[in-house]
């Protein structure tokens, strides 16, 4: 920000030199980037950090002059004194706002019977001394109160808009636009703009049109002062690569009560400078005034995080100096502060703290020759993260970190029924992601993706894992969720699976303990020989091997199991319940059994058998593996599985187990039709 010194000193009640002004506002947070001599004049160029918009003006820094050199602050009359009372209807339609949420408030003055020309030699000097070149005296106006108040404005010729009124509304896709400065733009859906009755005349909160530029044969013109959406202003001027004083200081924020002063103090400065004289009232849209915002502080906290020792009076008297309205409660335990309302930067605690340093000087706060540090056990959350990626990079798996933007295609290959993609709203849209509009609703899209990049570099035996947000949306709401995928390249189907049950198993047994995972079987989107993953019968996730569309639709040469899981679920099971017993004192007994099944016939309808049969002994049933081929005759198959028998207090007996063994086959037998193999 280029100030002017000679310009600085208007709004002080003493006038201060270019050293002073140097030494304050560093020590204040404001550094001197450059300082320069301009005919008899100091421009001194103010490094702003992009939260204190409010020191973007002239105004802004003579405010905290005032509060470093003891000063008091001036300020320009801002009363409308050449209004003539008339109205500005004949000619003037009014101001429509179709966008409030993004135009919060938008005013309009009529200055009738201007006559545009070379500006006086005070306002070219002002101008000059700060960079500037003067274009003509309206439009000077309108950049010196932008560099005095901070608050941009915009002067249309009103002969040159169409239907006479102004219409704050959304770009229609493929409007041209010629900025002032003679650049063509194409518009597109969900710019903001200002049009008239035709077509824009100025792209809201950047740059005015060349068609209703003030010229030399203007005599009526509409004064803008407004307060566009932030965001809105910077994807704009990003998306056509337009920028200005206007945008640099909306992309900040703009002083929400600042709007109509600026309107009042260059309608004056108008009629002084160009004649003419304000027809009519303000015109305002939106702009209801904002609840003072009051904020909280705690003398112990400031005293504590500065290493000093203010009393609540001092504190007071500080932060007053600074502009806020603060006062002392709970026999000063807590400041409660009403918060100017250019200060946008100020919304917490902490914030006021930094404000009470600043004033108390930041040289004055002792520096101390130790540090010390209290230690605090790891959050349980952070904890498992960390276990989290030991127990995956243990088997083999590499962590990815992809963006969240996908193509629609890939975004529904893996919704459930009652969801739908959440799309990116267009003027929100980084160019870069035109071609991917939505957000993910699942991390597997993303692991597809990356698989298929190292089917490229000719990478193979693949395992992957990603933990990212995820969003859909259901019934009309946005849900964001976070999620936890895993991805394995399979060359034997049914061996993979087990791998990434495994492996899931394990990470559950790890996060939450011992909390009854289970496997249950379903047709799932997208997979094939699918599951859903339970805990203590909640649902968890899903895995499966990705069908063959979907293996098509990413162009992958190779099968993958996948597997996803709500990760903020894993996360808050942490730390893991377990149950514990003494170590055994005598031995166990290990019976191996095959039993030949159909193919419908599940692993987990075997387990749930033996373990209804209820065998007095029995201390664990462990799945061992499945075999097809000769001589298992077709449609049928192999499952090998193993107890685990101990008496806890002698030594077992094979004729104790066997009774328990042949109840098991017995009830295998009855129940899923199964025969013994030899």
């Amino acid at each position: 920000m280029k100030i002017s010194l000679a310009w600085l000193n208007n709004y002080l009640d003493r006038s201060v030199e270019a050293d002073q002004v140097e030494q304050v506002l560093t020590d204040q947070g404001l550094p001197i980037e450059s300082r320069l001599e301009v005919g008899g004049d100091v421009m001194l160029d103010v490094e702003v950090t992009s939260n204190r918009s409010d020191c973007l003006s002239h105004i802004g820094l003579a405010r905290e002059m005032a509060a470093g050199a003891g000063c008091a602050l001036v300020e320009p009359d801002y009363t409308v004194s050449a209004a003539s009372g008339g109205n500005t209807t004949n000619e003037f339609g009014g101001v429509r706002v179709e966008d409030a949420k993004r135009c919060s408030q938008y005013t309009a003055r009529v200055i009738r019977g201007v006559k545009v020309g070379p500006s006086p030699a005070w306002l070219v000097q002002r101008l000059e001394a700060v960079g500037q070149r003067s274009v003509n005296n309206v439009a000077d106006v309108t950049n010196f109160v932008l560099l005095e108040l901070g608050q941009p404005l915009h002067a249309f010729d009103l002969a040159q808009l169409a239907g006479g009124r102004i219409v704050v509304r959304q770009a229609r896709r493929g409007e041209a636009f010629v900025a002032i400065d003679g650049s063509r733009h194409e518009l597109t859906s969900g710019m903001l703009v200002i049009a008239d009755d035709r077509e824009p005349v100025a792209v809201a909160g950047i740059m005015g049109g060349f068609g209703s530029r003030v010229t030399q044969k203007t005599v009526d013109v509409v004064l803008e002062s407004a307060a566009f959406d932030p965001s809105s202003v910077r994807c704009t001027g990003r998306a056509l690569k337009l920028s200005s004083e206007s945008s640099f200081r909306f992309e900040r924020g703009v002083d929400p009560m600042g709007v109509q002063r600026a309107s009042a103090r260059a309608a004056n400065l108008i009629c002084e400078v160009a004649g003419g004289h304000v027809a009519g009232e303000l015109i305002q849209v939106g702009g209801d005034a904002p609840q003072a915002r009051q904020v909280t502080m705690r003398t112990r906290q400031c005293n504590e995080l500065l290493g000093l020792r203010l009393t609540p009076a001092v504190i007071a008297e500080l932060l007053e100096r600074l502009g806020f309205e603060p006062r002392a409660e709970g026999d000063g335990e807590r400041v409660v502060c009403t918060v100017p309302s250019y200060r946008l930067d100020v919304s917490r605690e902490v914030d006021l703290i930094e404000e009470v340093a600043r004033a108390h000087g930041l040289e004055a706060v002792p520096v101390q020759e130790k540090i010390h540090i209290v230690t605090r056990p790891v959050q349980p959350r952070v904890a498992a993260r960390q276990s989290l990626g030991r127990v995956l990079v243990a088997h083999g798996y590499h962590e990815t970190v992809t963006f969240s933007f996908l193509n629609e295609k890939h975004g529904r290959a893996f919704l459930t029924a009652d969801e739908q993609v959440v799309s990116v709203d267009e003027q929100s849209r980084h160019v870069g992601t035109r071609a991917e509009p939505v957000l993910r609703p699942s991390v597997l899209p993303s692991l597809l993706a990356c698989r298929k990049a190292n089917q490229g570099a000719g990478n193979t035996d693949v395992r992957l894992y990603e933990c990212a947000a995820v969003w859909s949306r259901r019934e009309g709401k946005v849900i964001e969720r976070n999620h936890l995928a895993l991805l394995c390249d399979a060359h034997e189907a049914q061996q993979t699976l087990r791998d990434v049950r495994g492996t899931v198993s394990e990470l559950v047994e790890r996060l939450a303990g011992n909390v009854g995972l289970s496997f249950v079987p379903a047709e799932l989107n997208g997979l094939t020989g699918a599951a859903l993953i339970e805990i203590s019968g909640q649902r968890l996730g899903r895995i499966g091997l990705i069908d063959e569309g979907r293996q098509r639709l990413f162009d992958l040469q190779v099968s993958v199991v996948i597997a996803e899981l709500d990760l903020d679920a894993l996360l808050d099971a942490y730390p893991p319940t377990r149950r514990v017993g003494g170590l055994p004192r005598f031995p166990a007994i290990e019976r191996d059994l095959s039993v030949v099944v159909d193919e419908r016939v599940r692993w987990g309808d075997i387990q749930g058998h033996v373990l209804a049969t209820e065998p007095a002994l029995l201390e664990d049933v462990a799945f061992l593996d499945v075999y097809r081929g000769k001589p298992i005759p077709k449609s049928k198959k192999s499952v090998s599985f193993r107890m685990l028998f101990r008496d806890p207090v002698s030594t077992l007996r094979h004729e104790q187990v066997d009774p328990q063994v042949a109840a098991v086959v017995q009830r295998l037998e009855i129940q899923v039709d199964a025969q013994l193999r030899g």
